[in-house]
């Protein structure tokens, strides 16, 4: 009896829930489709015969997958899925205004990811169960990022060596790998945060861990290192150290973590843009990209970036306006300066206020949990989206040196939207809980 009345009492939230739920998934749908409209009418003056195509494609697909999460996650946040399905949308419609035929490769991938988000919520019943794989995910994880280092698959496009050749596909392991390092820390830190918390020093007015506790930092440094040094990738090494440093913080609660893993990030890099060329090249385009020496040179990308931005104004020359192909590699690094340019600074602040939506929903669910390890992986899981946006965003408005990472669920690129997709539904999964009984049989 007692039951019966908590599933009662419990079914109009799930209702209620569902309702929003399907209302936001439709408008996302709606906006999507919209975006790609205006895109094309601004072009071509016309709609495309392909319209109905992608029709189905958001509509179809986007309903499709809020069946799936009622059915496998019916308690999980509402707003999850339809606002990252409108930053697709956006990304799409600006890929297509960009590169026709990236906008077909990137509807391929889409398809791909929304799979791999419908399998991850079958197989992943319950976050906890994540728990138990800690050193297996780890070693996956830091085996994923390291894996274009080796001879013969690795690949070095534009100064980093950050992909894999597969015969003509192109692969960026490590957005899968971001995923399983999440996990793996969770579960660490979750094991280890007693420890970690102890700090009988102190330097200054900071509370310091015994030495021999400072291990996981150095070695994440290590690892951090190993990416800047060998794979030439400032924006990867940044974004999982960070990553690292932000577990770490919110596992022990103690600002010291944070503040030494800020000094050995800045020695780190310090020393890398000493080193490497590549690496002292951007910081130099970071600092003087709009002087006459830069601008037509080294500078010309960031430089077409801010003057697209400017060129945009407040409301945007209009989508299918403006001239954002101008801007070399528009659609994978400067995405976000050729929304500017044919959106203005409304429809970047859009675009920002959606992943500070995405963000704020994360971190609310991390407060929410009851177990260590939920809360941590929460926490992982959104700085990753929090952090590679403000990375790739801050590197196009200048406000730190330019790296290649993509912007999440935006840019151009399969092996992102892949992960990306993946880590929404780990997301919506914890936001949720474990799945319902009645789901155990769907397949």
């Amino acid at each position: 009896m007692i039951q019966a009345q908590t599933a009662a009492s419990a079914a109009p939230p799930v209702r209620a829930r569902s309702g929003v739920q399907l209302a936001l998934t439709i408008l996302a749908a709606l906006l999507a489709i919209l975006a790609y409209a205006l895109v094309v009418m601004g072009k071509h003056q016309r709609l495309s015969v392909r319209l109905p195509v992608y029709v189905v494609l958001f509509f179809g697909t986007y309903v499709a997958m809020h069946l799936l999460i009622r059915r496998l996650a019916p308690h999980a946040d509402p707003a999850f899925f339809p606002v990252a399905g409108v930053l697709v949308g956006f990304g799409f419609a600006m890929i297509y205004r960009l590169n026709k035929d990236l906008s077909v490769q990137q509807a391929e991938w889409l398809l791909v990811g929304l799979a791999a988000f419908s399998l991850t919520l079958w197989l992943v019943r319950d976050h906890r169960q994540l728990d138990a794989y800690t050193y297996t995910l780890g070693l996956v994880g830091v085996a994923l990022l390291l894996l274009p280092i080796l001879p013969g698959i690795g690949r070095e496009i534009n100064g980093s060596r950050v992909w894999l050749g597969l015969g003509p596909l192109n692969f960026q392991p490590a957005e899968l790998g971001k995923v399983f390092i999440a996990v793996f820390l969770a579960s660490y830190l979750n094991t280890k945060k007693e420890l970690l918390q102890v700090a009988p020093g102190r330097l200054g007015p900071f509370q310091l861990p015994q030495a021999k506790h400072l291990g996981p930092v150095l070695l994440a440094w290590g690892v951090s290192l190993a990416v800047l040094f060998f794979e030439k990738d400032l924006g990867t090494s940044l974004l999982y150290f960070a990553i690292f440093v932000v577990m770490l913080w919110v596992a022990t609660a103690r600002g010291a973590y944070l503040a030494f893993g800020v000094v050995l990030f800045a020695v780190g890099a310090i020393l890398a843009a000493s080193t490497f060329g590549h690496v002292k090249a951007r910081v130099e385009i970071w600092q003087h990209a709009l002087e006459p020496q830069f601008v037509h040179d080294q500078g010309y990308q960031l430089a077409q970036g801010e003057f697209a931005m400017a060129t945009g104004g407040i409301g945007g020359s209009g989508p299918g306006r403006g001239q954002p192909q101008t801007i070399p590699f528009a659609a994978t690094d400067f995405i976000f300066a050729a929304i500017g340019e044919e959106l203005g600074l409304l429809g970047t602040t859009g675009i920002l206020l959606l992943y500070l939506v995405l963000v704020g929903k994360g971190l609310k669910v991390a407060v929410e949990q009851r177990d260590g390890f939920g809360k941590l992986l929460a926490a992982g899981l959104t700085a990753i989206l929090g952090l590679q946006a403000f990375i790739i965003i801050g590197g196009v408005t200048r406000v730190i040196p330019l790296t290649g990472i993509t912007l999440p669920f935006v840019s151009y690129g399969g092996s992102s939207l892949l992960a990306n997709f993946i880590l929404l539904a780990l997301l919506i999964r914890i936001s949720s809980g474990p799945a319902p009984r009645r789901a155990e049989g769907v397949g």
